[in-house]
């Protein structure tokens, strides 16, 4: 091989190591995440939960605030508690209320289970619970852990603070 030629290989050689170095980070890069988060997981924390006192010995609904500081959406799936031998999602709309299998938690957002709006029924319940009374609840999701909270009873007409 001539010095130009060996000159030019090495020239060639250089280039081919740069280019892969760049398409090397562009995916490193690239699997990080993007403007909208998308790579990251959702991060869970839940408030406000609270049960009112049910009027019937039968039925009660459930209220609860999941907040999402996580780049990434999340679904509520199920709730179980040892309270009611079944728990349903429900969401509301105007005056009509349709049961539905899952709830989004947004990126960045929250699902907030409210009187009047979304919330969780529990139906055939094992006793009736009185204000003051904890209720355990495991709320599970499509992505992230189960999360265990302990739900207080209120009186019936409770509204709870913004």
């Amino acid at each position: 091989m001539t010095r130009t030629a060996a000159g030019s290989a090495t020239g060639v050689r250089r280039r081919t190591a740069a280019a892969a170095l760049v398409l090397g980070l562009s995916a490193v890069l690239a699997a990080c995440g993007s403007e909208d988060g998308g790579g990251d997981s959702p991060k869970l924390s839940v408030s406000g939960a609270y049960v009112p006192q049910p009027p019937t010995p039968d039925m009660a609904a459930g209220y609860v605030t999941v907040t999402n500081k996580g780049g990434a959406d999340d679904e509520l799936t199920s709730v179980t508690t040892p309270l009611a031998a079944e728990v349903t999602m429900h969401t509301t709309t105007g005056t009509r209320m349709k049961q539905v299998r899952s709830l989004k938690v947004p990126a960045d957002g929250e699902l907030r289970l409210a009187t009047g709006g979304d919330h969780l029924m529990l139906t055939n319940l094992t006793h009736k619970p009185k204000v003051g009374d904890k209720v355990s609840f495991t709320l599970h999701f499509a992505s992230s852990d189960p999360v265990e909270i302990k739900v207080p009873v209120e009186p019936t007409t409770y509204r709870p603070k913004d």
